[in-house]
C-alpha cells in the first residue's frame, strides 16, 4: 500500500479513527482520575460520537479503504448515522440512571464507544476478515456491559449468558468463513460474488453460507438463535438493555444485507431460502411467545425477536424494494424502541426502586398523562395500526415481499402481526383501565425528551416519510 491509498484509505475512515483515539484517551482520563470522572467521561464520550457523525455526513466520501476490505457508500452512511444515532441516544439515557442502576463506572461509556466503533467497522466491512475482527470488537464490548453491575446476580448471569453463546455462534461464523474461503478461494464480497458467477455454488459453500447467517442471525436475535435475548434484556441493566435493543441490531442487519446482496447475490435462491424461514419462525415466535410475560423488558425480548422477523421479510425479496424496506424499517424500529425504553427507564416508585412488571403500569394515564400517552402511541405503532410508524414500516417490506412473489412469506407476517397486537394493546389497556397502584417518581429530563421526541416521530412519520423514503431509496441503489 502506497503513502497515497494509505492517505486515502485514512480519509475514509476518520470518524471510525475518532473513535478508535477517543475511546483510548477516554480510558486514561478515568484511570487517572478515578470514580469521581465518571460524569465527564460520560459527557466526553457523547461529544466525541456527535463529532463522529458530524464527521461522517459532512466530511466523509465514497469509495473503498485497506485494499477493499472496508467500504464508504451510501448505505454505509445512512446505517452509520442510524447506530450513531441510536448510541447516544442511549447514552444520554443512561445520565441519570448510572447510580441507581449501580453501573455508574468510568469504564461503562468507553465500553459503549468501543462497541459502537465495532458498529461502523462491521456496517462498512466488505470483507470476511474485517467483518469478523469488527463483529469481535463490538460483541467483547457488549458481553462486559451486559455483566456491568457485578453486585447483581441477574446481570452477570445475563453476561454470562451471552458470552457463552455469543462465542459459540461466533465459533460458527468463523467456520463458515473459513468454509467459503475454502471453496471460493477469496474473502473479499466482490471476490467471492466473481467465484460464484464463474464456477458456480458447491455444497461446501451452501454449507459455509449458513454457518455465516446463523452467526448474523445471533447477533440480530432471529429465530433459532435468539434464546440468550430475553434472559439478557431481562437481566442486564436497562440503559444497557435500551442500548442492546437499538444500535447493534441497526449494524448486524445491515452486515447482514450486505453480505447477502453483495458476496452471494449470484446464490440467491439459496440464501433466499434460508431468510424466508427465519424471517418466519422470528415473526410466529415474537407473536405468541411474548402473550404470556408479565416482565416489560422481556416483553420487548420478544417484540425484538418478532420485529427482526418482519424487516428480514424486506430482505427475503433480494430487490431494491425489499432493501429500502429493511433500511426504513430498522430507522423506525430503533426509534420506537428508544422511546419505549425511555418509558421504562421511568418507572421508578418515588423510594427509589425501579419496577418492570406491566401491572405496575396500572392507572398510569391517571398519575402521569403525558408518558402514558407517548407509551400509548409507541405501542400502536410497535403493533402496526395506521397512520402510525410502524404501519408503514411493515407496509413496504410486505409490499416488497408481494413484488418478488412471496406472497405466502406476507400472509403469515400479517397473521403474525395481528397476533402480535393483542400484548402491544394489553400494555394499554393497562395503563388506561386499571385501577392506579401508586405514582412514579418524577421523570428525569432526558428521559421525558427522548420518549417525547420518539412519540412525535411515530406520530409525524406521515409527514416527513417522503425525504427519509428518498434518502432510503439512494442507500438501497447502492447494490443494485
Amino acid at each position: 500500500m502506497t503513502a497515497e491509498t494509505l492517505f486515502a484509505s485514512l480519509q475514509l475512515s476518520v470518524p471510525e479513527l475518532v473513535l478508535a483515539v477517543g475511546a483510548m484517551v477516554l480510558l486514561m482520563i478515568g484511570v487517572f482520575s478515578s470514580e469521581r470522572s465518571t460524569p465527564t467521561v460520560t459527557g466526553l464520550a457523547v461529544a466525541l460520537l456527535i463529532i463522529a457523525g458530524l464527521w461522517l455526513v459532512l466530511k466523509t466520501g465514497e469509495g473503498e479503504a485497506y485494499g477493499g476490505a472496508f467500504l464508504s457508500d451510501p448505505f454505509a452512511k445512512f446505517m452509520k448515522v442510524l447506530a450513531l444515532i441510536g448510541s447516544i441516544t442511549a447514552m444520554v439515557m443512561t445520565v441519570g440512571h448510572a447510580r441507581s442502576a449501580q453501573i455508574d463506572r468510568f469504564e461503562f461509556p468507553v465500553l459503549l464507544v468501543l462497541a459502537t466503533l465495532g458498529m461502523l467497522l462491521m456496517i462498512s466491512a466488505n470483507d470476511l476478515i474485517s467483518l469478523y475482527l469488527s463483529l469481535e470488537l463490538q460483541s467483547l464490548a457488549l458481553y462486559v456491559v451486559a455483566a456491568i453491575n457485578r453486585d447483581s446476580i441477574r446481570s452477570t448471569e445475563a453476561g454470562l449468558k451471552y458470552f457463552v453463546l455469543g462465542a459459540l455462534s461466533s465459533g460458527m461464523m468463523l467456520y463458515g468463513m473459513s468454509l467459503v474461503y475454502g471453496f471460493t478461494g477469496h474473502t473479499g464480497f466482490d471476490e467471492i460474488a466473481a467465484a460464484l458467477t464463474a464456477e458456480g455454488r458447491s455444497l461446501g459453500l451452501v454449507f459455509g453460507l449458513v454457518f455465516i447467517l446463523a452467526g448474523l442471525a445471533f447477533k440480530i436475535s432471529a429465530v433459532p438463535f435468539h434464546m440468550w435475548t430475553p434472559d439478557v434484556y431481562e437481566g442486564a441493566p436497562t440503559p444497557v438493555t435500551a442500548f442492546f435493543a437499538a444500535a447493534p441490531k441497526v449494524a448486524a442487519m445491515s452486515i447482514l444485507v450486505r453480505i447477502v446482496i453483495n458476496a452471494f447475490e449470484p446464490v440467491v435462491a439459496d440464501w433466499q431460502q434460508i431468510i424466508v424461514f427465519i424471517s418466519i419462525a422470528s415473526m410466529l415466535l415474537g407473536a405468541f411467545a411474548a402473550i404470556g410475560q408479565r416482565n416489560i423488558k422481556r416483553l420487548m425480548a420478544y417484540s425484538s425477536i418478532g420485529h427482526m422477523g418482519y424487516a428480514l421479510v424486506g430482505l427475503a425479496a433480494g430487490s431494491m424494494a425489499g432493501v429500502r424496506g429493511v433500511i426504513l424499517y430498522m430507522l423506525i424500529y430503533m426509534i420506537m424502541t428508544l422511546g419505549t425504553f425511555a418509558c421504562i427507564l421511568a418507572m421508578r416508585r418515588k423510594e427509589g426502586e425501579h419496577v418492570e412488571n406491566i401491572d405496575d403500569l396500572a392507572g398510569l394515564s391517571q398519575t402521569n398523562p403525558f408518558m402514558a400517552t407517548v407509551l400509548t402511541i409507541l405501542m400502536f405503532s410497535l403493533a402496526g395500526i395506521p397512520p402510525l410508524a410502524g404501519f408503514f414500516a411493515k407496509y413496504f417490506v410486505f409490499v416488497a415481499a408481494i413484488e418478488a412473489h412471496l406472497y405466502a412469506l406476507a400472509i403469515i407476517g400479517v397473521l403474525a402481526s395481528v397476533v402480535g397486537a393483542y400484548y402491544y394493546l394489553r400494555v394499554i389497556k393497562v395503563m388506561w383501565f386499571d385501577e392506579a397502584k401508586g405514582e412514579f417518581a418524577r421523570t428525569a429530563g432526558e428521559l421525558r425528551l427522548v420518549f417525547g421526541l420518539s412519540g412525535l416521530f411515530v406520530l409525524g412519520y406521515v409527514l416527513i416519510g417522503g425525504p427519509l423514503g428518498s434518502a432510503a431509496e439512494v442507500a438501497a441503489r447502492t447494490f443494485f
